[in-house]
């Protein structure tokens, strides 16, 4: 239970901050993760992107407050962040479907989006493979791509990337240079709180490049989930290691990439494992 009392703490944050600028780094440590795993909980927990849920929190004070007085459409914005009235408008009309100069006529129907609370839920005897590796620091080559401390707005750097490696050779040449494990083509996600975000396709290698770029995996202690099917089964598999392995496993996230290892990358029959880096509870 103390995991998801952890990230209800974190929502009373969000719900004291709303009026202010949200910290996610903050967010992670009060759930003793880093803020790129807390989004990543948060969305596969909540169903929803962590700042679509920001948003609509925010505006959904914002009409309490248009209807509550006679405050300025201008001085709600800027109480919700908003540079503009114009980028508020159109953030409050993409969720209530009406302006929000249209408050001040009585009868007019909004939208309300309720805080979140997390519960831990039963969803039946669907077991899940995994073990346990505790490994040293290991080098990967490949190539990256920057990704935004908001990981919504990365929805297509990664599958560009991809598309990028398939078509111009980079996938047979990094394969070609794979000599140690993990052996297989990765994804490498490697996000913490004090370095520029990156994705890395990439291969663990101790072969000299001057074509790829290099990064040390940190030693850590991983869970690997084994995994088949399409790459859309690989999404599936993390958000159950998410939502039912995670929060009664005796483990938490460690400050490491995730890992994604295709032994298989063909995407309509893939062979692959999920790698979260994780300590004990203490």
């Amino acid at each position: 239970m103390e995991w998801v009392e952890r990230l209800n703490q974190s929502i009373l944050y969000i719900e004291e901050h709303l009026a202010d600028e949200i910290d996610y780094e903050q967010l992670g440590r009060i759930a003793c993760c880093s803020a790129y795993h807390y989004q990543r909980m948060f969305n596969y927990m909540a169903g929803i992107p962590l700042a679509e849920y920001i948003r609509r929190r925010r505006m959904s004070l914002a009409a309490v407050d248009l209807q509550g007085g006679n405050h300025r459409i201008i001085d709600i914005a800027e109480k919700y962040g908003y540079s503009s009235p114009t980028a508020f408008n159109r953030a409050f009309q993409a969720f209530h479907g009406i302006a929000p100069s249209a408050l001040k006529e009585e009868g007019i129907s909004v939208k309300s989006f309720a805080p979140i609370v997390f519960k831990i839920s039963i969803k039946g005897a669907s077991e899940m493979n995994y073990r346990i590796e505790t490994k040293d620091s290991f080098r990967i080559i490949g190539i990256s791509a920057p990704l935004d401390t908001e990981i919504e707005k990365n929805f297509m750097v990664v599958p560009n990337l991809w598309q990028e490696a398939s078509v111009n050779g980079t996938i047979p040449k990094l394969a070609a240079m794979m000599d140690t494990p993990p052996m297989g083509l990765l994804g490498v996600s490697a996000c913490n709180d004090k370095e520029q975000w990156k994705y890395f396709i990439a291969v663990s290698s101790t072969k000299e490049t001057d074509e790829f770029e290099e990064y040390i995996v940190p030693a850590s202690t991983w869970a690997v989930f084994p995994g088949t099917g399409t790459n859309q089964s690989i999404q599936e598999l993390e958000q159950r290691i998410v939502t039912e392995w995670l929060p009664t496993s005796g483990y938490e996230y460690a400050n490491a990439p995730d890992i994604e290892v295709y032994l298989n990358p063909d995407p309509q029959n893939a062979q692959y494992e999920v790698w979260i880096p994780v300590i004990k509870k203490s």
